[in-house]
């Protein structure tokens, strides 16, 4: 059903935190074109200020500046709020390597404030952005929930906190959280720029400018990588999903598994490019395989994907052959 179709309470008001990044902007666009009100709360430290000025003049759309590590801030951005869908974080496996005090600060500290003042609020669900990182080093194929090994990265280990203080804050204080364990998300607004940005705006921005981009390892990877309007259904069918439901984390992919080598060949053929990648080393902390299995959140959030890969795919090439 996807979720165009989606009803809320007419007077229904979104926080939306990190809502000037890639996923948050997406998530503001959607409510906004279902008619509802949002509150977006972001520092603009990795969010893009462009992603907030798209909004300007809609009366739905407010916008604070302020850092979710600051309880205050967020405190008052949670006042008279129905929904929080929690998407502020610093990402990279590789950059929380070099960086572990400062992602423990941005991802758990501030998600541990968000989630407080949710429960001072009296917010009615915290929707917040979990990784398929928390797999860790478990060989296991597809992934499933309960399923999981060794983190191998400081960011993997703040989503796996998150987790277990979404678990604490629902047992303990009765608050309705959802975690989201992302698969690899991409599609339009995703930035392709910096040495850690995610490797499909990389791979097409660079094939654009007839450039040969750097697959990290031998290539044969594999990924389930899924697309925008998949990952803004589960937040948004999370908000409706029961109570019963709470407490818990569920994998938001596809279901599919694509290897990287085979995804840049897919781009080059798209694009028709015929540049050789170049193979560097394989990065400290990356999950070698990633799958997931999605039956958990279609059975508790009647997750349904409308976009398999290769739906997605073309929708984020179109995208960025008009907008790089």
């Amino acid at each position: 059903m996807g979720y165009k179709d989606l009803k809320f309470d007419k007077d229904s008001v979104f926080l939306v935190t990190g809502g000037a990044g890639f996923i948050g902007s997406n998530l503001c666009e959607a409510i906004l074109n279902l008619g509802y009100k949002v509150r977006c709360l972001d520092d603009l430290s990795t969010g893009n200020p462009k992603h907030v000025e798209m909004f300007e003049g809609n009366p739905n759309y407010t916008f604070i500046k302020g850092d979710i590590k600051d309880l205050d801030t967020c405190m008052k951005a949670c006042e008279g709020v129905d929904y929080v869908l929690n998407q502020a974080a610093w990402g990279s496996v590789p950059r929380s390597i070099e960086m572990p005090i400062f992602y423990a600060q941005n991802n758990i500290v501030g998600t541990l404030n968000m989630m407080e003042a949710a429960r001072q609020n009296g917010v009615k669900k915290f929707v917040y952005a979990s990784s398929s990182s928390v797999y860790g080093d478990h060989p296991g194929l597809p992934k499933k929930e309960g399923i999981e090994g060794h983190v191998l990265s400081p960011y993997a280990l703040t989503k796996k906190t998150d987790e277990e203080f979404g678990r604490l804050y629902k047992t303990l204080y009765g608050l309705d959280t959802y975690g989201m364990r992302y698969f690899n998300v991409f599609g339009r607004r995703q930035n392709p720029e910096g040495m850690y940005a995610a490797v499909i705006p990389k791979f097409l921005k660079q094939l654009l400018k007839d450039e040969a981009p750097t697959i990290n390892g031998d290539g044969r990877q594999s990924r389930d990588f899924t697309y925008i309007d998949n990952v803004i259904e589960a937040n948004l069918k999370a908000c409706l999903a029961p109570s019963e439901a709470a407490g818990e984390a569920f994998n938001i992919g596809s279901g599919g598994r694509v290897y990287l080598i085979d995804l840049y060949y897919e781009l080059c053929e798209a694009l028709g490019k015929k540049i050789e990648p170049v193979f560097g080393p394989a990065r400290k902390g990356d999950i070698r395989d990633s799958n997931a299995d999605i039956s958990k959140a279609r059975e508790l959030l009647g997750y349904d994907p409308d976009y398999d890969f290769e739906k997605g795919i073309r929708l984020a090439i179109d995208w960025y052959k008009e907008n790089l």
